[in-house]
């Protein structure tokens, strides 16, 4: 667990940007068992391709025409809980973060795992995610 006064920067990255977080495995049942529309999590953590490369591609990638209904974020480290219930989501991926996921009609459509993220840039990152909302949202 990282201190809050640490990751609290780092959270408020994401939810000031108009991200839910969830902290509780309910919360994320909630999020992610949507039956319509769409949704994208960050997988949040303190690395520096989450500060670099992830949350900025995340924030960029919504600049776009088409976007998900829902944007919500759990951190890892943080939120061990809700991390590990967003993480059944995410199988058959192994745990991985930062991770941006997009689900459609409850069901994952779009994964970006950590290695597609590290030594990427944000821009390359936003790029992708806008081609998954193309086609999903």
């Amino acid at each position: 667990m990282y201190p809050i006064e640490i990751v609290a920067p780092m959270s408020q990255d994401l939810t000031a940007f108009g991200f839910k977080s969830l902290a509780t495995p309910e919360q994320v049942i909630e999020a992610l068992d949507q039956t319509t529309g769409t949704t994208m999590i960050v997988v949040n953590s303190v690395c520096g391709c989450a500060a670099a490369n992830a949350r900025p591609g995340a924030k960029m990638a919504l600049q776009g025409a088409k976007k998900p209904d829902n944007l919500v974020t759990v951190f890892a480290g943080v939120d061990q809980a809700a991390t590990a219930k967003a993480r059944e989501y995410l199988l058959p991926y192994p745990p991985s973060s930062p991770s941006i996921a997009l689900f459609k009609d409850g069901k994952l459509v779009h994964f970006l795992e950590r290695h597609h993220i590290e030594g990427r840039s944000a821009e390359i990152i936003a790029e992708n995610l806008k081609m998954a909302f193309e086609r999903y949202c």
